[in-house]
């Protein structure tokens, strides 16, 4: 081999093992991102993911040292496994999730990412004895296809954050990918062919590959689609993977849902149960309506109730996915239940996290209505902490009156007691109100303000279907099994940033149900 050609060979390695750690590190999010989807707990998935996966790598490293002979045969056939697995990952979890018992989707999963990951742990090994075996010093070559691995890491990491999951989303990303995996593949067979043996067996496989890749990233999707229609009781009729999270609606016999990663959010047959006790109280509550704050509700159900005020000034709502908001502003099945609430020029909408919106927003707020999800992962968590209500106190208005959804007192009692515990020691009042949600079941809200609320002397609009000046006293009663609970003999304690103990409480209150 000539000098020249050793140089080229060697470059191709290099270029080699930059490409394919692209490849691996978006799998290991991928993977992560797929769990926290289906499995929910983002924070748990991911963990288990990447500990998975780099698990699978040192279990690779190990396995490569028995691999001494066809070092370019090997990781080609690597690199194809590495693309049929990771490539049908994605679409194969979601029908294992629609047919499968329980617990398989997670044994599917991280059998996966231990798999994946063990291929890949073997590729940099192999790359790095071939380019010894070329003629570069082992201590060169193992520097330089390292640093090809980890610079194609921090690419990969960032192709996966701002371009694949929010334009291609998970399904398609899974197949893009692997179609890298195996046309690297590809490109060295052709590159070292004069040394293979099995040259066209090499060179006919991969090509078969691709087409099986294309195929699935052309109709994968809608494979994907049709497995997630059996998650959902009724037949999807709209589906999209954004930036933040994966909207659902689906439609059956009128009713309308919405699904957001999976947890449902509403059903048009009794969401004006809920919205209208989110809403009304507050309202009736504060003194004036001249500025009130939503955050959450991107759905803009929250919002139509407030537009019944003729006094209403106007509204900021504050939602951190700006495909949410548009969607309810476009999708006919949702402009239909908000009335066009959100093209109203009182409405003006807001795309940013609701903690940050909160920290820089200026003047005081009449009402603040605060319908965010529940507090089932770290991001969602500090929406649910002293810090957080401190910041929306110290926006209310002294006569003002905020309202914050607390998941259910029947289901999750610890969840909903450690909630208000938390709004009071940010330095509010509050008064408790559950009532009974058919989609959901028992559902509770808290109310706070700073001087106290009482719910009889209280006025409600009378353009309601459900609430009444009746009813509304009755929404404060608690069942014994309902009511204010204890851990240990000691209070519930308040969640906070530096103790986000709500997440464990939630965990285990959910865990049955």
């Amino acid at each position: 081999m000539t000098e020249q050609e050793s140089l080229r060979q060697s470059r191709s390695i290099y270029y080699a093992s930059g490409i394919v750690s692209i490849c691996g590190i978006i799998f290991e999010v991928l993977f992560g991102a797929l769990g926290s989807y289906i499995l929910g707990d983002g924070v748990k998935q991911y963990t288990l993911t990447i500990s998975l996966f780099l698990t699978g790598m040192g279990i690779g490293a190990y396995i490569s040292e028995k691999m001494t002979r066809y070092l370019i045969a090997s990781f080609i056939w690597i690199e194809y496994s590495i693309g049929l697995i990771g490539g049908f990952s994605a679409m194969l979890l979601f029908g294992v999730t629609a047919y499968l018992p329980d617990g398989t989707d997670a044994l599917f999963l991280y059998s996966v990412t231990l798999l994946v990951g063990t291929l890949t742990g073997v590729e940099l090994p192999i790359l790095i004895r071939k380019a010894n075996e070329i003629g570069v010093s082992l201590e060169k070559s193992a520097a330089k296809v390292l640093f090809s691995d980890y610079a194609g890491g921090l690419i990969g990491g960032l192709l996966f954050l701002f371009l694949l999951r929010p334009y291609f989303g998970l399904v398609k990303t899974s197949f893009l990918v692997a179609l890298i995996n195996v046309a690297v593949a590809i490109w060295i067979v052709f590159r070292f062919r004069h040394e293979m043996k099995r040259f066209r067996l090499h060179a006919i496989s991969g090509v078969a590959f691709l087409c099986i890749l294309i195929a699935g990233a052309l109709f994968g999707e809608e494979a994907a689609f049709h497995f997630e229609q059996k998650l959902y009781k009724d037949p999807v009729v709209f589906s999209e993977q954004t930036a933040y999270q994966q909207i659902i609606l689906t439609r059956e016999q009128g009713d309308t849902r919405l699904y957001l990663d999976g947890q449902l959010q509403f059903s048009s047959s009794d969401e004006h149960r809920y919205h209208e006790i989110l809403v009304h109280p507050a309202m009736a509550a504060a003194a004036r309506h001249d500025r009130v704050l939503v955050l959450g509700g991107g759905d803009g159900l929250a919002v139509r109730e407030l537009l019944k005020y003729e006094d209403l000034g106007t509204v900021t709502l504050v939602d951190l996915d700006p495909a949410m908001t548009e969607t309810a502003r476009t999708n006919h099945l949702l402009t239909d239940l908000n009335e066009g609430a959100l093209d109203d020029p009182r409405v003006d909408i807001v795309n940013e996290d609701a903690f940050q919106f909160l920290e820089k927003a200026e003047g005081f707020y009449d009402v603040v209505i605060i319908d965010l999800p529940d507090p089932n992962n770290e991001s969602l968590n500090k929406l649910y902490t002293q810090e957080f209500y401190s910041l929306a106190r110290n926006h209310l208005q002294p006569d003002g009156a905020m309202i914050v959804q607390a998941t259910s007192p029947v289901f999750a009692p610890k969840v909903y007691w450690t909630i208000d515990r938390t709004v009071q020691a940010a330095g509010l009042k509050t008064e408790n109100l559950h009532a009974d949600i058919p989609s959901f079941g028992g559902w509770g809200y808290v109310m706070a303000s700073r001087n106290g609320i009482k719910l009889e002397e209280l006025t409600l609009l009378k353009d309601t279907r459900y609430l009444t000046a009746d009813v509304l006293p009755a929404l404060a009663k608690f069942g014994k099994d309902e009511d204010a609970v204890m851990e240990d003999g000691a209070t519930l304690q308040p969640n906070t940033l530096i103790r986000p103990n709500l997440i464990e409480v939630y965990e285990k209150s959910w865990r049955y149900y």
